[in-house]
């Protein structure tokens, strides 16, 4: 038995992405497709596979150079593409007189190919076509013997999967033409009512096309799930996927519900680059996700991932945040011993969680620096805030040295640990009344203070000043028991600190509601501005007169 896998497409409906990596290179559960398909060709007995290629055809000749095989693997560049039926015609001479299966190279599938193949032998047709029910796709029409009559057809229809099984005698009634579609010579062939066999699934079973992005990231979602659990195979397909609300970043979110428990499918974009010296943001929230976990640091636990996917699989710590709690709480106590936990949580991701940290692992910077400050936050504010947003059209220069001296101070730290980096109540969430932080995958060293001004600064929440100052003296506290800083150095630090962390907050609402038109963080912004102008009217003004006349001036 030889197998044919159809691998020469532009991956049209996978743009941009096919344009630097062919279809069937794509990963699945850190295997590529075409691997995937060829194992299972192995497993049903296959002796020989030929792949034919045309778009991008040196990755995949490639791949079988650096990777062997337990069978001989051969394969058939097209200088010109010649269509699924013209792609069959091309490798008759290899097929000779065997009996082979032609499959698509951007198929999933969990169907009994032994199966199929001894029907197509007992059959004693030409064509043996593996059909279903897909309402996507669904066109073919067969009679009660199981022969297709239509391929275009609205009676009780099947789709066609993309496996087919063919003697090699259908070479014989091929047409005189190199380039042509192997369903438009199957539809030729309707009136030989023997000549197609359509073999119907009905044994529970999982397929999926990936020839588009939304199927090809699910499909990589519920195969990491599958291989986390190891179900029976077709359990794959009573996967469901449900979308959940996204946070400001361009990350989607997703939890998977399979019959035994719940997931949660990180999805960090698709990653096309091959450039190995270069830290993306789904190696930042694995290396340092895993550093955290393994430090028994209060985050959930990454299960699994796709790097080319960017698809991460983690545990599900539910759905209830930190946000949520405070805001329906009206007891200032309870409130307070929710922070008292979190500034325990905290000052531990701080101290532990650098030991051991290896800063190549970050994606941005290695540290939250002066340069940091001055590019991602003050400048932000101008730029996203302050020009953007109130349409004030001022020049960042002009405050460039008193923006120097708040970075100088809020750099001024005795003790920098671990920073989170985006230290707020929805990137708090609780499970069991225990903390976890989430989000960690801009950490980095930096100050103690910057975390802490982001948890009690937090627009989403609004503390009472009076609550705030409870909170910022038991973290005091904490850092002075442990011989970390000196108190008052920290509470200066911290001003600084809250100052860049509402540059920061301002810039980013302003860039999430103008430029990507996520609306809901506006309301954010009044509040935000607010704090801005009681904060930096706590600090040294005589260092930033320019600055502070302009922030005291502004109006949403």
């Amino acid at each position: 038995m030889k197998a044919l896998i159809l691998a020469a497409g532009f991956g049209t409906r996978l743009l941009p992405y096919t344009q630097a990596i062919p279809k069937p290179l794509l990963t699945i559960n850190s295997m590529p497709v075409i691997r995937l398909t060829i194992e299972k060709l192995i497993n049903a007995g296959c002796s020989e596979i030929i792949i034919n290629t045309h778009h991008l055809h040196d990755q995949i000749e490639n791949y079988f150079k650096i990777n062997t095989f337990p069978i001989k693997i051969k394969t058939v560049f097209e200088p010109v593409i010649l269509d699924t039926g013209g792609a069959v015609k091309n490798i008759k001479s290899l097929i000779k007189d065997s009996t082979f299966i032609v499959i698509n190279s951007d198929i999933l599938f969990d169907i009994n190919l032994t199966e199929i193949i001894k029907a197509h032998h007992d059959g004693k047709c030409l064509a043996s076509l593996v059909l279903h029910k897909h309402e996507k796709f669904n066109q073919i029409e067969i009679d009660e013997n199981n022969f297709i009559i239509s391929f275009d057809s609205l009676t009780n229809p099947y789709a066609f999967t993309g496996i087919h099984i063919l003697s090699s005698e259908i070479f014989n009634l091929m047409p005189d033409k190199d380039i042509f579609s192997i369903i438009d010579f199957y539809k030729n062939l309707i009136n030989n009512k023997k000549a197609i066999n359509a073999f119907v699934l009905k044994k529970a079973y999982f397929w999926e096309d990936i020839g588009t992005i939304d199927t090809y990231k699910h499909s990589s979602m519920k195969y990491l799930t599958s291989s986390i659990e190891r179900p029976k195979e077709n359990n794959i397909n009573q996967m469901k996927i449900q979308k959940l609300t996204g946070d400001g970043s361009d990350r989607e979110w997703f939890r998977i519900e399979t019959n035994k428990k719940t997931y949660i499918a990180a999805d960090h974009g698709i990653n096309t680059s091959n450039t190995s010296n270069t830290t993306f943001q789904l190696d930042s929230f694995i290396n340092i996700g895993n550093h955290l976990y393994n430090k028994k640091l209060p985050v959930p636990k990454i299960l699994n991932f796709d790097t080319f996917s960017g698809i991460a699989i983690v545990e599900d710590l539910g759905n209830k945040h930190l946000e949520t709690i405070i805001n329906n709480s009206e007891d200032n106590e309870t409130i307070f011993n929710w922070y008292k936990k979190v500034c325990d949580a905290l000052f531990s991701f701080s101290k532990k969680g650098l030991i051991g940290f290896n800063k190549k692992w970050t994606f941005e910077t290695e540290e939250y620096s002066k340069e940091v400050i001055l590019e991602k936050e003050c400048k932000y504010f101008i730029d996203a805030f302050a020009n953007k947003y109130l349409k004030k059209n001022v020049e960042y220069k002009t405050f460039l040295d008193e923006f120097e001296f708040i970075a100088d101070n809020c750099t001024d730290s005795s003790f920098k640990g671990l920073m989170h980096r985006d230290m707020q109540s929805k990137n708090i969430m609780v499970k069991n009344n225990f903390i976890y932080f989430i989000d960690f995958q801009s950490a980095r060293k930096g100050p103690l203070e910057y975390d802490m001004a982001s948890l009690l600064i937090d627009p989403y929440v609004k503390l009472e000043d009076s609550l705030k100052e409870q909170i910022l003296e038991y973290f005091l506290d904490i850092i002075v028991n442990n011989n970390i800083i000196d108190a008052k150095h920290f509470k200066h630090c911290y001003k600084y600190c809250c100052i860049t962390r509402n540059l920061q907050i301002l810039g980013a609402f302003s860039y999430l509601s103008k430029v990507k038109n996520k609306k809901r963080f506006e309301a954010f912004i009044p509040f935000a501005l607010a704090s801005l102008k009681e904060h930096i009217n706590l600090i040294n003004i005589k260092k930033i007169p320019k600055l502070n006349k302009f922030i005291n001036s502004l109006e949403i």
